[in-house]
């Protein structure tokens, strides 16, 4: 089962920088798609159906702004859109397709870089998240969980990590969050159980100012976290690099079983 995840940074832009002819080749189980930035009648039909893919989006409510989407090579037994928490929905930030007892998510945490209101906000959906979170791990389920999570764990996942300490995205309190999500509920950082020590390589987002692309001065921020017994069937995983769709790039991760 192999599975993709790529925060657009818009559906439309990326399918204008290629990605609808990129998608077939990749021959992915699941894509995980995040910050969509359209409404359902922004789509066109290969934006909401890909030739042998079922698309499925929760969208926000403000136009050109957030969303999230998954395409599946199957159809799931059900599509499960938000958390059920309407500030949060608003935004669309979370869907969940069920294949038996598999799940697989797309969800879009918040950035907290452009204020102290979207950083409150980032934290609120941190802290409303967590039980969300705790009560999936105890699910009996598997799980992965994709996505961009605005959050780079330790000091090997970015950069310039020194002088971002006082930056969103790499606070002590969120680096503590999500190491809690790991070390409390279980959960597997699938990258880094396959490449611990990868550094430049890992990369899976760089600003747009500067030249922080020519110089890979990244971050890494897009995830595949899964449970236990899922994330030990991960084999091997790359990151897209070759053609640009977005400032994320696709993290691509093969697992040994079916969809």
């Amino acid at each position: 089962m192999r599975v993709v995840t790529l925060n657009l940074n818009g559906i439309r832009s990326a399918y204008k920088k290629g990605l609808a002819a990129w998608l077939p080749r990749q021959k992915a189980d699941v894509v995980c798609l995040q910050e969509i930035k359209a409404q359902a009648a922004d789509m066109t039909a290969g934006m909401l159906n890909p030739k042998g893919y079922y698309g499925y989006f929760h969208y926000a409510e403000k136009k050109g702004y957030s969303g999230v989407g998954i395409y599946a090579r199957r159809q799931p037994d059900q599509v499960i859109e938000g958390l059920g928490m309407r500030d949060i929905d608003a935004e669309g930030r979370y869907i969940e397709l069920v294949f038996g007892k598999l799940s697989v998510v797309s969800v879009y945490l918040p950035s907290g870089s452009s204020g102290e209101h979207r950083q409150a906000a980032k934290f609120s959906f941190m802290k409303r998240f967590y039980p969300h979170l705790a009560q999936l791990a105890q699910s009996k389920r598997e799980v992965i969980l994709c996505g961009d999570w605005n959050i780079a764990h330790k000091e090997i996942d970015l950069k310039n990590w020194k002088s971002n300490q006082k930056n969103s995205g790499f606070l002590p309190e969120e680096r503590a969050w999500i190491t809690r999500v790991f070390e409390e509920l279980g959960w597997v950082d699938v990258y880094r159980r396959l490449y611990p020590e990868t550094t430049g390589e890992a990369y899976t987002w760089w600003s747009n100012r500067g030249q922080a692309w020519a110089k890979n001065v990244g971050w890494r921020i897009d995830y595949q976290i899964a449970t236990p017994g899922l994330s030990s069937k991960a084999a091997k995983a790359s990151i897209y690099k070759s053609r640009r769709f977005s400032d994320h790039a696709p993290l691509i991760v093969d697992y040994n079983r079916s969809l």
